[in-house]
């Protein structure tokens, strides 16, 4: 056995390409080496800017031979009348390199048939490894590729080396213009000379004598280190930013960090302008006091190490400069601006060509906020929850958000705290964007969560009303995400509004900009709110039937759904569900199979079985129960209760016929078997549930 190292050396790699990049590659090295019957130990991957590499430890010298059984034509076709092998017999032992002599006829279950034992010759390592480490290279993704000079290659960035080695032996092969080798180079401007790996399990060491941190994760813990170590020397914490730190580890090969200071007259900006231009332009972390205060001051992580780094560091000071000179600008500026000249220019800016403005969005919005707040009934809130829509998308012509469009909605806040607007009506004009991703955040205010709940249902409904549908991954205007939202929103917050009241209410609100037919809109709209719904629940670990049996009953009010699917996983674990759901679903196919779902009244007159006198009057006692349990949304216990059924339901289904000759017997019976079904209708589907 010996070590596998293959290393793709390019020019710089976009940071957010790396690690997906080396997991797709690990991921294919391991298929594709266990499907050439190759055994491997522990993969492991190294990246930077400047390369894609990964390290197969103990990597067998030659595939595992083969053996396996091959099924020929049947024996009547390979043999002929005297006995003799037949043409496709003779093609059959051919094809497989034998002779007749090895060859068996076997029963095979479908009848006789030739049969032959072929063996797999075991190929050397290093053989198969010259088909497929450039059939590798090939197959990595990325978001976007280039080609270069007129090859027929595509790769994230040029291809400027390639290092293959399998113990001390170099792999040979060519892609493009690139052959393979046995060397790597060192950092490009601190020690860019070729280094010879002679051994895979070195590539680190050496890479690391060179000035390159080859493995991510020590990478970035020497940018974590080294920030904290450089903030406290100017008496300052690095802003927590680990999402910076994962993107600054990936544009570096080599960490070499410096502090730097802007004036104190740029602390007048928000501190999320602040940090904003130093994060988004400059990758540049912010330092605070040990109060969580914004100091004047920045640490930088560069990627070379230079005589003067007073120099690198004056040069980051200028820029930066230069950025919040600019964003200081822009802010001085958007606060002449009144609140209402904003949300004129808003009639500048398209939603949708077919859907309208902002302006005309902005006005959806402010209405439908207005009617589920009215709906919602929660006191002290309308006012407060409209003025946020009607200042929600006001922002986005403000000079600070045309600059830095990731402040939308927190700016929006800003200024109108400056205008004087209550806090309950700032914060719920930054929160109406959330959840943002997800599992991110989502609104903490009441009024936060019924504007990002118009916001959301009024590009949903809109953009089914256009026939924006998303189709496969395709998805531009964000729908599921923003779907998946409204129903965290409506779950958290318990809005227990009709959702097609909801949906109905927002598409009104369109006139005839819809140009969809309503009815149909609803029913789509509806449809694409339930499969989200599944899938959240079935992501929760809700098992799926008990999920569908539960959506496909009704959605309408979205809080209850999870408590019906809670009530019922909770019933079906317990003894004696399987019977109970048996009972229960010859119930309902019967209703649905001959359709007398609450068709008439029970009339005890046609009775003729003393078990159906038993079961009505026990569904009239369970009934009362039910309906209070109903109403209070208990609907563990109302399973609960319905669950008594199951008794008198067997003992009926046992000594009457239910489709009786007589039609009024039958149809007594039906009535009866629809007053059960009746009880569970607006919990689930017993039919969908797996016995």
């Amino acid at each position: 056995m010996n070590d596998l190292l293959f290393e793709i050396g390019s020019e710089e790699i976009p940071a957010g390409y790396i690690e997906p990049a080396l997991s797709a590659l690990a991921a294919d090295m391991t298929a594709k080496l266990t499907e050439a019957r190759i055994g491997f130990g522990e993969v492991k991957t190294y990246g930077t800017p400047k390369r894609l590499a990964v390290l197969v430890k103990d990597v067998a010298d030659h595939q595992q031979s083969l053996t396996t059984e091959v099924v020929g034509p049947p024996e009547k076709v390979a043999f002929d009348a005297d006995g003799k092998p037949t043409v496709p017999a003779l093609k059959f032992a051919e094809k497989l390199g034998i002779t007749m002599d090895q060859v068996e006829v076997k029963d095979t279950g479908k009848g006789r048939y030739l049969t032959a034992m072929k063996t797999e010759d075991a190929v050397s390592t290093v053989k198969v490894l010259e088909k497929l480490l450039p059939e590798t290279v090939a197959r990595i993704p990325f978001p976007k590729t280039m080609r270069w000079a007129d090859l027929d290659i595509h790769f994230a960035r040029p291809i400027t080396s390639i290092l293959a080695v399998y113990g001390s032996e170099v792999i040979p092969f060519t892609v493009g213009d690139v052959a393979s080798g046995n060397t790597t180079r060192g950092h490009r401007f601190m020690n860019p000379s070729d280094l010879v790996v002679s051994n895979p399990s070195d590539y680190a060491d050496i890479l690391g004598q060179a000035s390159v941190m080859a493995d991510i994760e020590t990478r970035k813990a020497a940018v974590r280190v080294e920030i904290e170590k450089t903030a406290a020397s100017v008496n300052g914490v690095i802003l927590p930013d680990e999402e910076l730190v994962n993107i600054v580890g990936n544009l570096i090969e080599y960490p070499v960090v410096v502090a730097g200071t802007f004036d104190d007259v740029f602390l007048e900006l928000p501190s999320e302008v602040l940090i904003t231009a130093m994060r988004e332009h400059q990758k540049y972390f912010a330092v605070v006091d040990k109060d969580g205060k914004l100091l004047p001051h920045f640490v930088v992580v560069n990627n070379t190490k230079t005589k003067d780094m007073a120099v690198v560091t004056k040069g980051h000071e200028k820029v930066l400069r230069a950025r919040l000179a600019d964003a200081r600008f822009f802010y001085k500026g958007d606060l002449k601006d009144k609140a209402e000249d904003r949300i004129e220019k808003l009639k500048g800016v398209l939603f949708q060509a077919s859907l309208g403005t902002m302006y005309d969005k902005t006005q959806r919005i402010e209405a439908l906020t207005a009617w589920m707040a009215d709906v919602a009934g929660v006191p002290g809130i309308k006012d407060h929850a409209v003025k946020a829509a009607k200042l929600a998308k006001s922002d986005l012509v403000s000079q600070v958000v045309v600059e830095f469009p990731k402040l939308q909605g927190l700016m929006g806040r800003i200024y109108a705290m400056k205008a004087g607007e209550s806090e309950e009506t700032a914060r719920a004009v930054e929160e109406h964007y959330r959840p943002v991703a997800s599992g991110a955040a989502l609104p903490e205010t009441v009024s936060g969560a019924l504007v990002a709940l118009a916001d959301k249902v009024d590009t949903l409904t809109g953009c089914f009303s256009a026939g924006l549908i998303p189709t496969g991954a395709s998805d531009p205007y964000a729908l599921r995400r923003q779907t998946i939202g409204i129903i965290q929103i409506l779950t958290q917050r318990n809005f227990r509004f009709s959702l097609t009241a909801l949906i109905g209410q927002s598409l009104a609100l369109y006139g005839d900009k819809a140009v969809a037919k309503k009815d149909e809109v609803i029913r789509d709209v509806v449809e694409f709110i339930r499969n989200r719904m599944e899938h959240i629940l079935t992501e929760e670990g809700f098992s799926k039937d008990v999920t569908a049996s539960v959506t496909s009953v009704s959605i309408d009010n979205v809080p209850d759904v999870k408590r019906r699917v809670a009530a019922l996983e909770n019933l079906k674990k317990q003894d004696g569900f399987e019977p109970l759901a048996v009972a229960f679903k010859r119930v309902v196919n019967l209703i649905k199979k001959t359709e007398m779902a609450g068709v008439a009244d029970v009339d005890a007159a046609f009775f003729e079985k003393p078990c159906e006198n038993s079961l009505l009057s026990a569904v009239n006692a369970v009934s009362d129960k039910v309906d209070g349990l109903l109403a209070a949304s208990d609907f563990h216990q109302a399973l609960l209760e319905i669950a008594t059924l199951r008794g008198p339901v067997d003992t009926f289904f046992d000594d009457v016929m239910v489709m009786a000759d007589d039609e009024k017997i039958r149809n007594n019976r039906l009535a009866l078997l629809s007053k059960i079904a009746g009880l569970f209708a607006g919990i689930a589907d017993f039919s969908k549930i797996s016995t």
